[in-house]
C-alpha cells in the first residue's frame, strides 16, 4: 500500500510500485539494512477490507487472502472500486526465520487511478517487467535486470510492523521505479500510542508514520515541478496486543493521488432481524 517517487532526471511519466496495505518511495543507500526476524509466522487468512476517502465515503470493497505452503507464503491485497478500477497486489516471500520477498505483481487501471500500471518482479530470476498507460496511451514496456535486496519490503509493510520489536522502528528498503528501478530507504517509525473501544473492550493501538528518506535535490525539485507532494502522508494503525493486528491505514495509492483509509469490514449478520417475543413470558 505506498508508491511513487521519482529520479533526479524528473521524467514525465513517474511511476513506481507500492505498497497493501502496501505501497512506496525513494533514495539509493550506501549500506542495506537486515531482513526483519520473524516473530509470527504468516499462515492461511481470508480477510475483508473498505476502502473510504478522507471524508468517510466508502470507494471500494477488499479482500486480503493468504496461504501458505511451507515456508512460502502467497498472499493477495485486492480493491474492487464502485467505478470499476481496480487494484491488486501479490506477493510471494518466504519466513525462514526472517522474512524474504520471492515475487511482487501490482496491477493497477481504472478511473480512480490516473496511470494504470501493470509491473512484476522476480527474485529468482532477477528480471522485472512494467507496462503503464495513461489517457488511452500505452508507454513501451521497461523490462531489465535487478538484484532484490533482502529486506526488500514492497507489499509487504503490514507483515513486517507486525513483527518489530514493539514500541521500535526499524529501515527497510523497497523498489521504486523512476522509470529506471531503484532501490529505496523507507522508516517504519513509531509515532504514538492511543486506545480505541472494541464493543466494551478498550485496546492499545500505535501508529506507524513511513517516512521516504529523499535527498535535498530530488525533493527540492519534485515539489518544484509538482511531482511531490509537498508533505508525504502515510500512516498505519496496529492493534498491539500479544499477537499484534492490523487496524486501519491512511494515505494515498498512488503518487499525489488522495488520501485514503482502509479499515476491517464486518459482514451484514448471517441471523435474520428479529423482535423481541412477549409470548410464553410470566409477565
Amino acid at each position: 500500500m505506498i508508491h511513487h517517487m521519482l529520479s533526479s532526471a524528473l521524467p514525465h511519466r513517474l511511476l513506481t510500485s507500492a505498497f497493501v496495505i502496501g505501497l512506496m518511495l525513494m533514495l539509493v543507500l550506501s549500506a542495506m539494512a537486515a531482513p526483519i526476524p520473524v516473530r509470527f509466522v504468516e499462515g492461511a487468512t481470508h480477510g475483508y477490507l473498505l476502502l473510504r476517502d478522507e471524508h468517510g465515503d466508502p470507494l471500494a470493497n477488499g479482500e486480503m487472502i493468504q496461504r501458505a505452503h511451507g515456508d512460502l507464503v502467497d498472499g493477495q491485497l485486492i480493491f474492487r472500486f464502485k467505478d470499476g478500477s481496480l487494484h491488486d497486489e501479490r506477493i510471494s516471500f518466504t519466513q525462514k526465520h526472517v522474512f524474504t520477498l520471492q515475487n511482487y505483481k501490482l496491477l493497477q487501471r481504472g478511473p480512480s487511478f490516473p496511470t494504470s500500471i501493470d509491473l512484476v518482479m522476480d527474485r529468482k530470476t532477477g528480471e522485472y517487467r512494467l507496462q503503464s498507460s495513461k489517457n488511452g496511451s500505452a508507454d513501451d514496456p521497461l523490462t531489465g535486470r535487478i538484484d532484490l535486496p533482502d529486506d526488500v519490503a514492497n507489499g509487504m509493510v503490514m507483515t513486517l510492523l507486525r513483527n518489530l520489536t514493539p514500541n521500535h522502528g526499524e529501515t527497510v528498503h523497497f523498489i521504486a521505479f523512476t522509470p529506471d528501478p531503484k532501490v529505496v530507504e523507507l522508516k517504519l517509525v513509531p509515532a504514538m500510542r492511543t486506545s480505541i473501544h472494541i464493543g466494551d473492550v478498550a485496546k492499545q493501538v500505535t501508529q506507524y508514520t513511513l517516512e521516504p528518506q529523499l535527498d535535498s535535490l530530488t525533493m527540492f525539485f519534485g515539489k518544484l515541478l509538482g511531482k511531490l507532494p509537498r508533505a508525504f502522508h502515510y500512516h498505519f494503525w496496529l492493534l498491539t496486543d500479544d499477537v499484534p493486528a492490523f487496524a486501519g491505514f491512511e494515505g494515498p495509492l498512488y503518487l499525489n493521488g488522495p488520501t485514503w483509509r482502509i479499515e476491517q469490514t464486518a459482514m451484514s449478520s448471517i441471523w435474520p432481524s428479529q423482535t423481541v417475543s412477549t409470548k410464553n413470558t410470566p409477565y
